[in-house]
């Protein structure tokens, strides 16, 4: 099992709509859900930083995520542009391994 960590700088203003996007039930999680490879998504946002937000995406494994986003990708890529003005910066910090 591996985790995908995402960093994201939210636009002031536009929290709560980001948060429905990218929670566990949000546009994305539904996208990712088609396929048996995903596991979940949890939404974290950050108690000292403003407008800061971080993913966990679950995948079985980073290949099945990389699989995964080629075989969505018009789906992908049309729900990640239509975020990206929600957020000012977006980052990701690293596939990690359950152990």
């Amino acid at each position: 099992m591996v985790k995908i960590v995402w960093e994201f700088q939210v636009r002031p203003g536009r929290e709560e709509e980001f948060e429905l996007f990218y929670n566990g039930e949000g546009l994305w999680a539904m996208l990712f859900r088609k396929s048996p490879d995903y596991f979940g998504t949890k939404l974290m946002r950050d108690l000292d930083t403003p407008g800061r937000y971080v993913t966990v995406d679950k995948w079985e494994t980073a290949y099945d995520f990389e699989r995964f986003k080629k075989t969505a990708e018009f789906e992908y890529n049309a729900i990640d542009g239509k975020c990206e003005e929600l957020t000012e910066s977006e980052r990701l910090v690293g596939v990690f391994q359950e152990i």
